[in-house]
């Protein structure tokens, strides 16, 4: 009893408010005297507050309160008393059925009843059947009037719907924009001060080995070739540093982007931190400025993570390549590792290899990296595609080149 009690919704305040209003319109209607001077007794009393009653519970069950009034209504007009009392309790409910549709549950229920109710009136009082006869026009039109409020909700309603949809859209959007370009920012501040800082840690620690191996015979030649080199590291990091800045203050003459040009430069950069570099770049055809640029952070993390690795004290080798096959570039960035196998496998993980694949992904590429198979060191392979191909034929991604 209690859980039905709980399933079983009980009207608002305004639901009750609205009763007590239909109400007072009912009671002066039920003192209306007949042409033979008969008026509402006892029981037809009884039956009317119940009618009204049931306009209470008209928004959570209309079905129901129109099935419910339909046999009270019908006791009412066999006991003669008076016709008109019911009609707003009755205009009410059928209006409230209306606008809660279904449309087909509409305009099928109430021409069912009221030619269920006429029939039997007419049966029982021929002058109360032709009264029904005269005040269902009225039923009709409060049917129709509430189908019409009922579709312009709709309508309304889908309106808003599709207002908000479109502004979470718009919300979503944003967001997603927003994270893409933190996304961005990250990965080329990543790219360009990583790279920096590792240099300049390299051709520092460099300098202070050349200090510190024999002051007695102190390499000037290598000691100044380590502080031009940071020098130019620095130079090369602000000039990138002020393009990201400019990129992202949306200034107009921002320059190109870095691409396959700028590949010397990052050699160069390696070489003046101890590395042994050679670039080979076998790619005649013309790149995408998209494409050269993914290219050209790949190869510039590539550099920073063999240096970075060897440490200052190695001269490790770095072979750099670029190919093409497929309608795609292929780049290579392979090292030979250290010659003592210290890899600085305890450092922690860093942004590197996850920076190579965003910036490969950003154009429809791939990265394979990994330690080499056929050696100690360290080998990367990109696929970028310059015709929006995600990857390309024939191309097996499981083999590394090791030129």
């Amino acid at each position: 009893m209690r859980r039905a009690r709980r399933r079983f919704k009980q009207p608002s305040r305004q639901d009750w408010l609205t009763t007590a209003v239909i109400g007072a319109l009912t009671v002066p209607m039920a003192f209306v005297a007949r042409d033979d001077g008969k008026v509402t007794d006892t029981l037809g009393w009884v039956l009317l507050a119940a009618m009204v009653l049931l306009t209470a519970w008209r928004r959570l069950y209309p079905l129901g309160a129109l099935l419910a009034l339909a046999p009270i209504q019908g006791l009412y007009h066999f006991l003669d008393n008076a016709p008109t009392a019911p009609v707003v309790a009755s205009v009410v409910i059928l209006y409230s059925l209306a606008v809660a549709g279904p449309r087909r549950r509409t305009f099928v229920v109430v021409p069912a009843l009221l030619v269920l109710t006429l029939t039997m009136m007419m049966n029982v009082n021929v002058h109360q059947g032709l009264e029904l006869v005269r005040t269902s026009g009225w039923i009709l039109a409060c049917t129709l009037l509430g189908e019409a409020v009922r579709v312009h909700r709709n309508y309304v309603g889908a309106i808003v719907e599709r207002a908000e949809r479109a502004e979470r859209t718009r919300e979503e959007t944003a967001a997603r924009r927003v994270a893409e370009e933190r996304l961005r920012i990250a990965r080329d501040l990543h790219d360009l001060l990583a790279h920096s800082i590792t240099l300049i840690g390299i051709q520092t620690s460099v300098a202070a080995h050349v200090l510190n191996a024999d002051p007695a015979r102190l390499d000037r030649d290598t000691l100044a070739q380590a502080l031009d080199g940071i020098a130019d590291t620095c130079r090369e990091a602000r000039g990138e540093l002020k393009r990201t800045l400019e990129v992202l203050r949306a200034e107009e003459d921002s320059g190109p982007p870095p691409g396959l040009g700028g590949l010397a430069d990052l050699v160069r950069a390696a070489e003046s931190a101890g590395a042994t570099a050679s670039l080979v770049v076998a790619a005649d055809g013309e790149v995408p400025p998209a494409v050269g640029a993914a290219a050209y952070r790949i190869v510039q993390q590539g550099l920073t993570n063999a240096v970075q690795h060897a440490g200052p004290a190695v001269g490790v080798q770095v072979s750099v390549r670029l190919d093409e096959a497929s309608s795609a570039l292929l780049v290579d960035v392979v090292d030979e590792g250290s010659p003592a196998g210290d890899t600085a496998t305890d450092r922690p993980p860093g942004f590197g290899l996850v920076g190579m694949r965003e910036r490969a992904r950003s154009v429809g590429g791939t990265v394979v990296a990994g330690p080499r198979a056929d050696g100690p060191g360290f080998a990367v392979r990109a696929v970028l595609p310059c015709t929006g191909a995600a990857e390309p034929a024939g191309l097996d991604m499981g083999e590394l080149a090791h030129d």
